[in-house]
């Protein structure tokens, strides 16, 4: 049962035969360790990603970059992600969640402590910045994705919005392609079905 950290060997994430999800609590701050507000949980799906919760509000998702380092399983027993193991004791990692709700992954090596990722790393990390059918560039704006324009509100929480991307056109059901938009994160799983075994 991790509290703030994961070590090497350590599991986190679901255990389907048990319906159990092993998950990171932050502490309430630097000073005291009771649980805090901020709690990572990996997505019972089958393209799994991190979540970063802070009071059950989903605040961030991770990306490309923290799945390249850390070892995730997905079957039908588990859903797991974990750190690599290794014989060298001079060289340990750690995954912890910070007060503040930040994840890092630290490795120690030789007694000192270097980051190898921090997250969220900026404005676009945050869960669901620009809302649907857009993006966030990397000078941190948000933008309609091609095919859809800037159009309407729409209320987010109780007092703030944000602009809304519509379609332009009618949808087509004779486009024979889609379009390939590069560098993005995987879009919100959580309600998608996934067949792995399409090619």
């Amino acid at each position: 049962y991790p509290t703030d950290t994961l070590l090497p060997g350590m599991k986190l994430g679901w255990d389907r035969t048990k319906n159990f999800n092993k998950t990171l609590t932050s502490w309430a701050s630097l000073t005291d360790p009771s649980s805090g507000s901020y709690v990572f949980a990996i997505e019972n799906s089958k393209v799994s990603h991190g979540l970063l919760i802070n009071t059950g509000q989903t605040e961030f998702r991770t990306g490309p970059r923290y799945s390249s380092l850390v070892n995730i399983t997905e079957t039908d027993e588990e859903i797991s992600h974990s750190l690599n193991t290794t014989k060298n004791a001079s060289s340990i990692s750690i995954l912890q969640i910070t007060s503040v709700g930040a994840l890092r992954l630290m490795e120690l090596i030789g007694g000192e402590m270097h980051t190898l990722f921090y997250f969220p790393g900026d404005i676009c990390d945050f869960y669901n910045t620009c809302g649907d059918n857009s993006y966030c560039n990397t000078t941190r704006d948000c933008e309609c994705i091609a095919g859809f324009q800037p159009g309407g509100q729409y209320a987010w929480g109780l007092t703030k919005s944000k602009q809304r991307c519509v379609r332009k056109s009618q949808l087509s059901c004779q486009e024979k392609e889609f379009k390939n938009i590069r560098n993005m994160k995987l879009p919100d799983t959580k309600y998608a079905i996934v067949d792995n075994k399409v090619g």
